[in-house]
């Protein structure tokens, strides 16, 4: 295991936001213990010395902290991280940091740390004012945007490296086009956009935030639309969902477990030091063990990983024949859905059969015209 991915909560479920939406307080809900609190640094050490070894003196190491909101853990939590993980890592193997954050309790001295330490921070900002704050609120119950705003312009006068992270929910999916061009205007030229989930155990689309799969489908062509326009004029703005999709064409690998329908990226350290084998499966049943117990590199070869990831290559039987499989490769099996007749096939599967009908033929035109310039 020469490349080690982790995604550390170092919060746990606990947050100073009250996102409506937020999957993860749904997820803490149906587990046994909804938070496992802070992760203390005795903890946060042992997981860095069986990730280093787990890597080993060839391999690469790439953390990546998440929540609920992981800044709630203290600026100390991560000056502490950083200053153990120099010490353990005597074969000085590259380490890559990332961190998930709401941005509302960022400062000038947070700042200074993630630009100084390399930090690439992702700020949830949903498209503009009237959306973000519709649901991502605080826990008054008021809208984040403001602050969220005063301190991702911070992060930028510091030189923090920063992508923008968009939750498309149906009120969002009806207006791509104005996201689209409020994210760009923050100056942020790395957008991601990720499908609200609904709770878990319930029918899909019940919720006010719930997306359709026709919404979604609307919406991604008309992002792709605006995207492509901006590739066309040399105005380039990153989207990840699109570029895994010109990779996938390159026979490029792409850079999320769900574009390429293959489980097993990384693994999810709760504060406690439990372990778990994707964010969206932090569940007691799929719970692979602790580190105080297992080693890392054990627990990847456990039978309930094995299990884990042995249930995400069995696709829907739908997939077998789609002319686009190659593009689309089931996609996460967290939006696999079970019909009355027991066929299963994935939720969104008619918004990426029209957003493949509608983008197929410029997707490949990029990929031909990346490709080409490769071997300039």
């Amino acid at each position: 295991m020469p490349n080690v991915s982790l995604l550390v909560k170092p919060a746990s479920s606990l947050c100073n936001m009250r996102c409506r939406y937020c999957f993860y307080e749904d997820e803490a809900a149906n587990r046994s213990q909804a938070s496992m609190g802070l992760m203390t640094r005795d903890t946060a050490g042992r997981m860095v010395q069986q990730a280093l070894e787990a890597a080993g003196p060839s391999g690469r190491l790439t953390i990546a902290f998440q929540g609920g909101e992981p800044t709630v853990a203290g600026l100390g939590f991560f000056r502490d991280f950083v200053e153990d993980l120099a010490r353990y890592n005597t074969a000085r193997i590259p380490v890559s940091y990332a961190l998930q954050t709401n941005g509302l309790a960022l400062d000038e001295d947070w700042a200074a740390f993630l630009a100084r330490h390399r930090f690439l921070v992702g700020v949830s900002v949903d498209g503009d004012k009237t959306l973000h704050d519709e649901f991502r609120v605080d826990a008054a119950g008021k809208g984040t945007w403001n602050r969220v705003q005063k301190n991702l312009a911070m992060l930028q006068r510091a030189g923090v490296a920063c992508n923008l992270l968009c939750v498309v929910t149906r009120r969002c999916a009806k207006s791509a086009v104005r996201v689209y061009h409020a994210l760009q205007k923050t100056g942020v030229r790395y957008l991601q956009f990720i499908p609200c989930l609904d709770p878990l155990g319930e029918p899909r689309g019940q919720r006010p935030w719930s997306l359709t799969p026709q919404d979604y489908g609307q919406f991604l062509c008309a992002l792709f639309d605006e995207w492509y326009r901006d590739w066309e004029t040399g105005n380039y703005t990153s989207v990840r969902l699109f570029e895994d999709y010109v990779h996938m064409a390159m026979g490029l690998p792409p850079s999320t477990c769900a574009s390429g329908g293959q489980c097993g990226a990384y693994y999810v350290v709760e504060a406690d030091g439990s372990v778990y084998p994707c964010d969206f499966y932090v569940l007691d049943e799929w719970k692979l063990g602790s580190l105080w117990e297992t080693p890392l590199a054990e627990l990847g070869r456990s039978p309930r990983a094995e299990d884990f990831l042995r249930e995400g290559l069995d696709r829907p039987a739908a997939c077998a024949d789609c002319r686009w499989q190659s593009l689309c490769r089931g996609g996460c099996k967290r939006d696999w859905t079970t019909d009355g007749s027991g066929e299963r096939q994935n939720y969104y599967c008619p918004a990426f059969r029209q957003f493949f009908a509608h983008a197929e033929d410029r997707l490949r035109r990029i990929a031909a015209a990346e490709a080409a310039a490769r071997r300039r």
